[in-house]
């Protein structure tokens, strides 16, 4: 027998040992945050029902504010938020720059024929995390619409699913073009759908 031939065979035999050793108890399984994103939804909810609602804001109300700012004002319940929010039961939850999250509840109202969430859905969640991700990065007076919208679903949303989120992340903000990439997960970490978009950066009109 050779030295790398023994050596080899007492490392396999070390390892076997080890494992032997490891607790009978040990668990693989995710942590499920569905608690703590319940308590999230609750506070966010305070801020909008305090606040004006859903609709659109004047130019006077977002004259010389930041994207950012923006969007900070409308998490706090300074500015109205989206209609399409309320219409397919989600939310903002929380912002920064560069960043978005927004969480949904999934329900039968959002079924399609199969009784699975409709993608649609799904898709609407993603393009608002992205959006709003590539709207914080706007300074004052600088817009952006979506140009592109790439939706990859992964796995079913079914009625055991109580919560989701869309998480988006800006991957690259230019003067004329911006980009940005989106995750649809559930509490335990299970990925439901992934998007990405290239969204046209401009001058607002009037500005």
């Amino acid at each position: 027998m050779t030295a790398t031939c023994a050596l080899d065979i007492g490392c396999r035999y070390n390892i076997f040992i080890y494992n032997q050793n490891l607790p009978t108890t040990m668990s693989h399984q995710p942590h499920n945050h569905l608690e703590q994103w319940l308590a999230d939804e609750a506070a966010a909810q305070k801020h909008f029902d305090a606040g004006p609602g859903p609709g659109v804001a004047s130019p006077e109300q977002i004259a010389g504010k930041t994207g950012l700012e923006m969007m900070r004002a409308m998490l706090h319940g300074d500015l109205p938020f989206a209609p399409i929010a309320k219409t397919l039961d989600f939310m903002l939850i929380s912002i920064d720059k560069g960043h978005a999250v927004f969480q949904g509840t999934p329900g039968p109202q959002h079924f399609n024929p199969l009784g699975t969430v409709h993608g649609g859905w799904f898709a609407t969640l993603l393009d608002s995390a992205l959006g709003c991700a590539v709207h914080t990065m706007m300074p004052p007076g600088r817009g952006y619409t979506t140009a592109d919208l790439s939706v990859k679903l992964v796995k079913a949303i079914t009625p055991k699913v109580q919560r989701v989120r869309a998480i988006g992340q800006v991957v690259h903000c230019g003067r004329q073009l911006a980009t940005a990439e989106a995750r649809l997960v559930g509490p335990d970490g299970t990925l439901y759908a992934h998007a990405s978009t290239a969204c046209l950066v401009f001058e607002m009109p009037g500005q």
